[in-house]
């Protein structure tokens, strides 16, 4: 049999003339990026274990989760960042660059069959060009740093044909929701997407990049498209080095493919708390808004802001509503600027930032207060990850349509006169702290422990670990957070004990590369994680961590309750309800996994200096 995209990029980069999936392999790492939260602890792993950077010509750092330097915490990792690049000679992309990701694509960095990774989960953003990327951990990216390389578990691969004829309303992110909505957020788990057919090929590198970022919400490891002739002509131009596109062979092998007729698209519009929970545009019609914000690496490109320009043109925002305008990268700023761009927004009312993330980083602009209710062209409405309010996920021309309107609606249905407000909304009391609890972790391939049934799919890192403590960097700090934007739990830090063990339910660790959310719960002493499946970044970062982590498709067998006592071996998989009886086999360690918890983590961590 053939390879597939991702399976042809990876035995390229690897010492394998084939590859299939559940291969584990050393993969040479084109890209080594981290970004300006992540970058610290990678410094930091890097001087604990006394690594080195093995090419800095191939390293990166990119400054875009707080590109205003706005916040003191970021601030100070930043100018870590900078001294560390000054000492080993790599290139920083700082606070006036814009988005990592995008800026790899931009810079000619990362190229059809190259491979590239960072502490960014939206790294398989690079799938837009046929590349393959991924968002990884801070231990993942220190190693990449000092071998050039990271072990690698081929995925198996799903095909997409995307058929019939795209109506004229339906965006690239509408494109994104209609999938989101067909597949839910984890029916593609760990799996590599490639999407093929004739409207795949016509789309444009901007409407690929939409797409491709939000394989990350759909649980998959990546979307990959074949690279059009007008994508390798756009590489060609800002490469400076040659590349050679990579393909499917026609006999490639893949889990299942899926013909998808796009005539049936309908703009939709995910409602707060799931991107996965997308409902048509139109079923919205009406809701009053309080903010509307187009940014974000899925909808900062050139043509998104072309999209909102022309809805504003001429047009003010309502009173009362607050627009803010975020490109993805300081090239798009000043393109809109040029073009006459940045004026139309001004004239309508917007407050346009600088270059980055904005409202997804908690560091720029784009974050909502508690009641108010935000339009998005971001990628993510998880509760709290844009503010303490609701956030709706749409298109560039929605938000712009519905910041006009004041209320959510599509261009179509723009009114003559917006909505005004009539009413305003309370605000809660401020989230309490919780008093930190230090736990103690042991390596026995047998665990046993008091058990948290935490029944509840698709828990995030935000609801984990919330970013908006992502420049804590030291493990004994990062305990007394866990949980506390997760509803119903957000007193587990304090009641947590060590030895304690977590079941909870699919998709657990959804969302961002960030370590903090694996480092919480070992600073808490917390022994294992039991879940239905997790999300694929989190689970590595756990296994490299030397957390166990373990997936159990059927926990409800052991009919568990809160304070229940199981023991779990990690080698065989079984799991004893030791209060009832109950017993199941769950997925065992593999080789991998078991040899990286045995020495402590993948850097070799003694067990003593996980607290450090």
């Amino acid at each position: 049999m053939g390879m597939t995209m991702i399976e042809k990029i990876l035995a390229i980069h690897s010492k394998s003339e084939t590859l299939k999936p559940g291969d584990i392999a050393d993969i040479g790492i084109d890209a080594r990026v981290a970004r300006d939260f992540g970058g610290a602890g990678v410094i930091k792993n890097i001087r604990d274990f006394s690594l080195s950077v093995e090419n800095p010509e191939k390293t990166y750092f990119t400054f875009d989760c707080n590109p205003t330097g706005s916040d003191q915490k970021y601030a100070v990792n930043q100018h870590l960042c900078r001294l560390f690049a000054r000492e080993k000679g790599i290139r920083i992309y700082d606070i006036d660059a814009g988005i990592g990701t995008h800026i790899l694509i931009d810079e000619g960095i990362t190229t059809p069959g190259s491979t590239a990774v960072s502490t960014d989960s939206h790294a398989n953003i690079l799938g837009a060009i046929g590349a393959f990327g991924q968002g990884m951990g801070d231990m993942d990216i220190a190693a990449a740093w000092d071998t050039g390389k990271i072990w690698f578990k081929i995925p198996e691969s799903v095909r997409l044909n995307l058929t019939g004829k795209r109506p004229d309303d339906i965006s690239a992110k509408d494109i994104a929701l209609n999938l989101l909505n067909i597949f839910g957020a984890d029916s593609l788990l760990g799996r590599s997407v490639e999407i093929h057919g004739k409207i795949s090929e016509d789309l444009s590198l901007d409407e690929r990049i939409t797409i491709s970022s939000m394989a990350t919400e759909m649980g998959a490891i990546i979307i990959l498209f074949p690279p059009s002739q007008e994508i390798i002509d756009y590489c060609v131009s800002k490469s400076d080095f040659s590349f050679k596109p990579v393909y499917p062979d026609p006999n490639a092998l893949y889990l299942q493919t899926f013909d998808m007729d796009v005539s049936d698209f309908a703009p939709r519009i995910s409602r707060p708390g799931q991107p996965h929970d997308t409902v048509p545009a139109d079923e919205l019609y009406g809701l009053k808004i309080d903010s509307a914000f187009i940014g974000s690496c899925t909808n900062g490109r050139m043509e998104d802001m072309v999209s909102a320009a022309q809805i504003l043109k001429g047009r003010r925002v309502a009173p009362g509503v607050v627009l803010k305008i975020v490109p993805a990268t300081d090239r798009i700023w000043t393109e809109c600027l040029s073009k006459g761009l940045i004026a139309i927004f001004k004239e309508a009312g917007a407050l346009v930032s600088n270059a980055g993330c904005a409202g997804c980083a908690a560091g720029q602009v784009g974050q909502n207060g508690s009641g108010e209710i935000t339009i998005s062209s971001g990628n993510r409405n998880f509760p709290g990850k844009q503010g303490k309010g609701s956030v709706y996920l749409a298109s560039p021309a929605i938000a712009a349509a519905s910041a006009v309107a004041g209320f959510i609606t599509t261009p179509r249905r723009i009114p003559a006169q917006p909505a005004l407000f009539t009413r305003t909304t309370g605000v809660e009391p401020a989230i309490v702290k919780k008093e930190m609890v230090i736990g103690k972790t042991e390596r026995p391939t047998a665990i046993e422990g008091r058990i948290w049934n935490i029944r509840k799919d698709n828990i995030d890192t935000d609801m984990i670990f919330h970013n908006r403590y992502l420049s804590i960097t030291a493990i004994r700090e990062m305990g007394r957070h866990t949980f506390d934007n997760l509803k119903g739990y957000e007193d587990f830090a304090k009641k947590a004990s060590p030895g304690d063990i977590v079941f909870t339910g699919r998709n657990f660790g959804s969302g961002s590369s960030r370590q903090q959310a694996v480092d919480c719960f070992i600073s808490l002493g917390i022994s294992a994680i039991v879940a239905g499946s997790f999300g694929a970044i989190y689970e590595r970062n756990a296994i490299n961590a030397a957390l166990p982590v373990i997936t159990c498709k059927k926990i409800e067998d052991l009919d568990l309750n809160d304070g229940d006592i199981v023991r779990i071996d990690l080698v065989s998989g079984a799991i004893s309800n030791l209060s009832n009886g109950r017993s199941l086999f769950a997925d065992p360690f593999s080789e991998m996994q078991l040899e990286i918890y045995g020495r402590g983590g993948l850097l070799d961590a003694p067990p003593q200096a996980m607290h450090n």
